[in-house]
């Protein structure tokens, strides 16, 4: 008997807000190359400054959709560049917004990979342990295994979105083993 594969709904994160932002153009292009049945949503991340006084049942509208967007997706993909050796305080923001109510967040179990991006050779390697940190303290499942860092970005980029065979091909095999630790995670829920 042979299994349908089931639809697999990504949400992707872009640290950066800037109009040219090579995180946003990396979502697009792995967005654009992703296999059938797989979707990728690049989630806005225009959101107030995370204040408890204004959460809960005063929470606005736009942090409630953000919330219902990553609780109902298969796993999140996160793409950061690396802004003084740590993540953008916009990411951050968002991170604690989707990390309340606590004890009941959004992200609780949900699979997660991170990928950094700069244009230096480094790729903004340092950006993964805070990014890592604040996932695994609320926590998600973040995916293990090597890094995805991206180095050169600016080069990589054509028309607003990632086009480096080898950047992309290194990039979409880590989703893959995102998806899998996802139908892992929901069967064994049901087991």
């Amino acid at each position: 008997m042979h299994k349908s594969i089931l639809p697999v709904r990504l949400v992707g994160l872009a640290g950066s807000l800037r109009a040219q932002s090579f995180s946003r153009a990396t979502l697009v292009g792995l967005r654009n190359n992703l296999p059938d049945k797989v979707s990728l949503d690049i989630l806005d991340l225009l959101l107030p400054l995370y204040n408890e006084d204004e959460d809960g049942a005063a929470a606005p509208a736009q942090v409630s959709q953000f919330r219902e967007a990553i609780g109902s997706s298969d796993g999140l993909v996160i793409v950061t560049p690396e802004y003084n050796h740590g993540i953008p305080g916009v990411l951050k923001n968002a991170l604690d917004w989707a990390s309340r109510p606590y004890g009941k967040s959004c992200l609780i179990n949900k699979p997660a990979l991170v990928i950094s991006i700069s244009p230096a050779f480094t790729g903004g390697v340092r950006a993964h342990a805070p990014v890592n940190e604040a996932l695994l303290s609320i926590p998600a499942q973040v995916l293990g295994g090597p890094q995805v860092v991206i180095g050169g970005i600016e080069a990589k980029i054509r028309n607003g979105s990632l086009v480096d065979e080898a950047s992309l091909n290194f990039a979409l095999a880590a989703i893959r083993r995102m998806i899998s630790l996802s139908r892992r995670s929901s069967q064994s829920q049901f087991a």
